[in-house]
């Protein structure tokens, strides 16, 4: 009879942490589902899910939601799956402190501190799997999107960083790395953008109207963008694989960035990449 495995996933409300969550739950995973919103964590209560609210922002609210999985688990955790994070768009010379603390409040310390909380438990009972949604952009930087740039390479050094530190424990580190995936994440992006950056004063004010229009833009804006249903093929690879990858690509562009890095010079690929993000792919 095969053991059902538990896992926590933040940013549950929607897109890539929604999909994974309900398809596991299927699979006969005890799915604890985590969001940031009252309204989202008592939707995915009202779908059956063992839902919890979970602000990557505060560490009260990481300890608290941690706790109470833990009181109900006895205390045991099978695997983590950071996924909740946005993106903020805009020129590295438009970017507050204000708004870079932000971005990374959410994209990495709050990761890395809820890691840290679950390390222990996976630790005691001598198994478990830690997934770090990264992206393409984690290791392919792209204009106007420095701060998620930034967030992404960060989360690529500490889970690089973090799986070398736990090579001789049975617990294995994973990062799966997205191109475009159908999402609320231009949504979301739209919104970071609006409240931080002035772009009406910006010398890149013609370049943000262009990008305004991709984010307003309804349906796929990028070329090659997949459901998220391609990046639960990674998680439940990493997930249920003896020896869980390092890595694990999704989307064309990932395969090609990869690819192309590896062998091309740094000024090669800042035109390649530059005419790319041009044309909006995430």
């Amino acid at each position: 009879m095969k053991t059902i495995k538990s896992i926590l996933i933040t940013g549950c409300s929607s897109g890539i942490g929604y999909c994974v969550a309900t398809a596991l739950k299927q699979r006969g995973y005890r799915v604890f589902a985590t969001a940031r919103a009252t309204a989202d964590v008592e939707r995915l209560a009202a779908e059956g899910f063992e839902a919890y609210q979970l602000d990557l922002t505060d560490s009260d609210s990481i300890n608290t939601a941690v706790d109470a999985i833990l009181a109900v688990s006895d205390n045991r955790l099978d695997a983590l799956f950071n996924n909740g994070a946005y993106g903020l768009p805009g020129a590295v010379e438009d970017l507050t402190r204000e708004a870079l603390r932000v971005q990374f409040e959410t994209n990495v310390f709050g990761w890395i501190e809820l890691t840290n909380r679950i390390i222990p438990v996976m630790r005691q009972q001598d198994d478990g799997r830690i997934i770090m949604n990264s992206s393409v952009l984690g290791f392919a930087a792209m204009a106007y999107r420095g701060a998620y740039n930034a967030s992404k390479f960060a989360i690529e050094g500490f889970s690089d960083t973090l799986r070398i530190e736990l090579k001789d424990t049975p617990i294995q580190v994973s990062l799966i790395e997205p191109g475009p995936i159908s999402s609320q994440f231009r949504k979301n992006a739209k919104k970071a953008f609006d409240a931080f950056i002035d772009a009406e004063n910006s010398l890149h004010k013609a370049q943000y109207l262009a990008m305004q229009d991709r984010l307003n833009k309804p349906g796929p804006a990028a070329p090659f963008t997949l459901p998220p249903e391609a990046v639960l093929k990674r998680v439940i690879d990493a997930l249920e694989s003896k020896q869980a990858k390092a890595r694990y690509y999704v989307t064309l562009p990932t395969y090609l960035f990869g690819f192309l890095k590896r062998f091309l010079s740094s000024r090669v690929m800042d035109k390649i990449l530059a005419k790319a993000g041009a044309e909006g792919k995430r």
